[in-house]
């Protein structure tokens, strides 16, 4: 699989056969001009995740494109399906299994938005979205959130450690002033087996 990392939660995923896009949304850059995506795949509808200025363009350069939507984000775009947990859909020839559920609780007084967490391929790769739900199944490659409001350095190794993926890609970065930081204590404190592989924003990398 290949994968580009356009910064934050945005990555792509090209298996080769399949293209899926997983939250374009505004800390995120490059994506804008993506052709012969499959699916563009949203997790919840914080504009770090739904760049709703850019989204409709995206998809007008990509017509055959499924549009999966959490259900907090539905009522903002047109013609999308709306993922729930327990669903499964088949992209080409890909399957993604929804997760989840909702959003890390950032504050009590803050409301919980929906959130769907997506694993692609039968855990080829993992996008927890703003959450840090483990799922019950093998994780290659998994989408590994940095920082955060809702989340302590602590947690994100935490759930690393639960995962135990292959390889660990540090996304979700935009809110730290130094992510070279949160990297070195995810080198230090990952599970046996797991490689912790932050990718240069915009190239495309194997793993």
């Amino acid at each position: 699989m290949q994968l580009v990392h356009f910064g934050h939660a945005c990555v792509l995923l090209d298996s080769g056969s399949t293209r899926i896009l997983i939250d374009p949304g505004t800390f995120s850059a490059g994506f804008e001009g993506l052709e012969d995506l499959d699916a563009v795949l949203i997790t919840h509808q914080h504009f770090d995740h739904v760049d709703l200025e850019k989204l409709p363009a995206l998809l007008k350069a990509n017509p055959r494109a499924q549009l999966i939507v959490d259900e907090g984000t539905a009522p903002t775009v047109e013609n999308a399906t709306v993922a729930r947990p327990g669903d499964t859909f088949k992209i080409s020839d890909t399957t993604v299994r929804v997760v989840g559920g909702q959003h890390a609780m950032i504050h009590e007084d803050i409301p919980i938005v929906p959130n769907a967490a997506y694993v692609v391929g039968d855990g080829a790769f993992y996008h927890p979205g703003d959450s840090l739900f483990v799922p019950d199944e093998d994780v290659d490659v998994l989408g590994l959130p940095a920082g955060a409001p809702w989340m302590r350095t602590g947690e994100a190794v935490d759930f690393m450690r639960a995962v135990k993926p292959r390889v660990a890609v540090p996304i979700h970065e935009k809110t730290l002033a130094s992510p070279q930081m949160a990297h070195r204590l995810f080198e230090m404190l990952k599970p046996e087996g797991t490689e912790v592989r932050p990718l240069t924003p915009g190239e495309e990398t194997a793993v």
